[in-house]
Order: C-alpha cells, then structure tokens, then sequence
C-alpha cells in the first residue's frame, strides 16, 4: 500500500492492488483479503483477481466490494508456475473462450467496471492478444490492458508494439492500455506514439523510483 500512495502522490492517475486468488477469497483466506484492501489515498484503485472457474472468479467479486474497489481488473497475464501452471493468470490465453465467460459472469454482477490485463499470448506460434482483446471487450469488459511480451518471454526480450498496436485497432469501444519497458518519459511517449493506444501503464518501472510517474508526465 505504501508504494502505490507514493506512487499516487508522484501522478499517478490510478493503481491496482496486488492480485489474489479467487479461489482463496471465495473460502474467505486472511492473506487474500488483505490483498484487498485499498487506502483513499490510492485513489481511484482497483484490485486484481485470477482464477479460471467463471463461479468461483464471479462469487469473489461479492468479497472485493467491501473494500469499495472503484474497478476489478481480472489478471490474464501473470507468468509465475504457480498462478499459470494453476489454469490462472496467462494460462487463460490458452482458453480464450474460457476467458470470454469469465468477464462476461463477472460483468454481470459487479457492480464497478470490470477490465482485463493479458499478454500477447502464451508464446510465439500463439500471439492472440488482439482475438482475445475482442472477446473480453463483447463480453463487457470495460478496458483492456496489454503486456506485449508472450508467456514465454516473461520480461525478456524488449517489448513488442505491435501486438499492442493491433490490439488497439481491433478494439472499437473501450480504451486500451499500453504496458511494458515503460521506464521514463521518452518510453512512454513511444508507447502513444508507437501503438496509439489510450492510456499507459507502469509496473516494473516504477519500483524503487515512484517519481518515473512526475517524469513521464513532465515529458509528455
């Protein structure tokens, strides 16, 4: 929490929570809740859920809204074994259809908007972000979060655009967000210009230096 307040103070216009495991939240665990939990200076926040069984992912939401979330953002992106090698996180890109039911059970009962971050896809002879970005957007989803790298590639080598840019012309209805290698102002702006996308987000650039957030702004 203390990290994203910072982050918030240096310009950030939102953040996410640290994601938890629907299935841990659905059976009430101590540790998911607290993942939960949002402070006022966070926001606007979201949490961020994962799972694969649409049921289980949609009864957790009934559990994030006592933390007064202002989105849920469902996680089709997570790399780690034990998120992916569970069906979980970038698993789900394997599952497109499977992911489309998801987002459309959780539109139909939160009542915040529901966004979704995936990657590109599950490796290189799978790059299916743009098909996938299409379902998640018919089936409600209010914005769509792109990671341009594979499963595979986890965060080596430098981040491809142009999936981004594809996802972004695919997508008509709601606004879609750049992420990866965005460490200052310059990578940023090559992001907008580079994808056309509608909006960027910062992960791994911002730990240990909140500020990249005052600098980005200040550049653009």
């Amino acid at each position: 929490r203390s990290m994203r307040e910072l982050c918030m103070e240096c310009g950030a216009i939102g953040c996410i929570g640290e994601m938890a495991s629907s299935k841990g939240i659905s059976m009430n665990d101590r540790k998911s809740s607290e993942l939960l939990s949002l402070s006022d200076a966070e926001r606007p926040a979201g949490v961020q859920i994962f799972g694969d069984v649409p049921e289980i992912m949609a009864k957790a939401i009934e559990t994030c809204m006592k933390y007064s979330p202002d989105f849920i953002d469902i996680n089709m992106g997570c790399p780690a074994p034990k998120v992916a090698g569970n069906g979980g996180g970038s698993a789900l890109m394997k599952r497109p259809e499977l992911a489309a039911e998801i987002v459309a059970l959780c539109v139909k009962v939160s009542p915040v908007p529901i966004t979704v971050k995936m990657r590109a896809g599950w490796d290189a002879e799978n790059i299916n972000a743009p098909e996938l970005a299409v379902l998640c957007e018919q089936a409600g989803a209010a914005a769509i979060t792109v990671h341009g790298r594979t499963r595979k590639q986890m965060y080596a080598p430098p981040v491809d655009l142009d999936v981004i840019a594809e996802v972004k012309r695919r997508v008509k209805s709601i606004p879609v967000i750049g992420n990866g290698d965005i460490v200052d102002g310059k990578s940023a702006a090559d992001m907008f210009a580079k994808t056309g996308c509608d909006g960027i987000m910062v992960g791994r650039g911002a730990l240990g230096r909140p500020w990249v957030f005052t600098l980005i702004s200040e550049y653009l």
